[in-house]
């Protein structure tokens, strides 16, 4: 299985490779320069995660690496209230791209531990996921500090 995680920078997404492929969450995160990969085997399953930077010197590239993936992990900070409607027309810019007609798309609100995070209704909402028809979409809020087992249910270890 191969997946990219994208989304706006300090989402989540490097702390989320992370906790996925250690188990364990660290606070001292530097931004992705650019991209990172890492293969992370669990069993008799193995997942290739390329995770891409999120500033907009790096968003033009979030397509090529989307490009016949199994999914599209698109996460969010849902305590970011400022950049929620940039996160939505990011989001809704990629989906537009021919190239990835039909890719499934998982969205991960992050943070909600947070004070002020979203509800899932209101992070629904806020970034028009009803509004994808094209393709499978699924929703599920996580906190990468202390939501792992939610992690690993929502990826089927």
């Amino acid at each position: 299985m191969e997946l990219s995680l994208i989304g706006l920078q300090n989402a989540g997404k490097t702390s989320l490779v992370n906790v996925i492929a250690t188990g364990g969450y660290s606070e001292d995160m530097i931004p992705t320069v650019g991209f990172n990969m890492k293969k992370v085997t669990k069993g008799n399953v193995t997942i290739k995660l390329w995770d891409l930077g999120g500033q907009p010197r790096f968003r033009s590239m979030w397509e090529r690496y989307c490009r016949a993936v199994s999914a599209i992990v698109y996460v969010v900070d849902a305590a970011d209230f400022d950049n929620l409607s940039v996160s939505r027309s990011e989001l809704h810019d990629l989906l537009s791209k021919p190239s990835l007609n039909g890719i499934p798309l998982l969205v991960l609100g992050n943070k909600i531990d947070k004070p002020g995070a979203l509800s899932k209704q209101d992070f629904t909402e806020q970034l028009g996921l009803k509004s994808i028809t094209d393709r499978e979409v699924c929703c599920f809020m996580i906190s990468c500090k202390t939501a792992l087992t939610l992690i690993q249910l929502s990826i089927g270890w």
